[in-house]
C-alpha cells in the first residue's frame, strides 16, 4: 500500500477524535507509517471537529491535500458536506444518515440540505457516497453516542486487517465501562453491506 488519506468529520461528542485514535493505532498494528492530525472547533460545545489520518509506506505530513482523501467518514451530514474539495476520483464517502441542526438552522436563518443535496455535493467532487444507519444502529446497542465506531466497523472491511486486531486497539483505547458497547457498535458496522 503506498498511502490511504481518512478524513473524518463531524461534531463535538461524536467521537471524531476517538475513532481517529483507533484509526492511527490499528495503522500501527498493521506496519504502516502513520500520521494524524486533528482540529476541535469547540468540540466541547458541539462545534465542528475534523480528523486526518494517513497510513503507508512512507507518510510525511499530517495534513491531507486536497483532492488526496481516499475516504471521508461523516459522522454528521452537513459536516461531511463541507469537505468535497479533499475528494478525489474514486473517494467513497461513508455517511452517517445523522443531522445535528446548527443555530442557523434552528432560528430559521438557513435550511439544512437534504440527503440528496449532500449526496450530490459530494458526488461532484468524485466520491462514491454509502449511507451508513451509525447513529440509529449504536441507538439500538444502548447509546447513540458508539455512532463512530459503526462508522469504523464498516470502513474496517474496506481497510482490511484482521478483525482481532480492531477490536484489539479498540479494548486499548475505549474505557472498560464502555467496551463492550464498542465492541458491539464495531462488529454491526462489519456486518453492513456495502456492495
Amino acid at each position: 500500500m503506498k498511502k490511504t488519506d481518512i478524513l473524518m468529520a463531524g461534531v463535538g461528542g461524536q467521537g471524531t477524535i476517538l475513532a481517529g485514535n483507533i484509526l492511527a493505532q490499528v495503522g500501527l498494528k498493521l506496519g504502516y507509517d502513520v500520521k494524524k492530525s486533528e482540529v476541535h472547533g469547540m468540540a466541547q460545545r458541539g462545534g465542528t471537529v475534523e480528523s486526518h489520518v494517513r497510513w503507508g509506506e512512507k507518510v510525511y505530513a499530517p495534513l491531507i491535500e486536497e483532492g488526496h482523501a481516499d475516504y471521508l467518514l461523516g459522522f454528521e451530514m452537513l459536516e461531511a458536506a463541507r469537505w468535497p474539495i479533499y475528494l478525489q476520483e474514486g473517494s467513497i464517502a461513508l455517511l452517517n444518515r445523522y443531522r445535528i441542526p446548527p443555530p442557523s438552522v434552528n432560528l430559521g436563518k438557513a435550511k439544512y440540505p437534504s440527503e440528496k443535496e449532500v449526496e450530490s455535493i459530494l458526488k461532484a467532487a468524485g466520491g462514491r457516497v454509502i449511507w451508513v444507519d451509525g447513529t440509529g444502529t449504536a441507538e439500538k446497542l444502548g447509546n447513540p453516542a458508539a455512532a463512530g465506531v459503526v462508522l469504523l466497523g464498516v470502513l474496517s472491511k474496506m481497510l482490511g486487517g484482521a478483525e482481532e486486531v480492531w477490536l484489539d486497539v479498540i479494548g486499548s483505547l475505549v474505557p472498560g465501562k464502555f467496551l463492550e458497547l464498542n465492541e458491539k457498535a464495531f462488529l454491526a458496522g462489519r456486518e453492513f453491506n456495502v456492495a
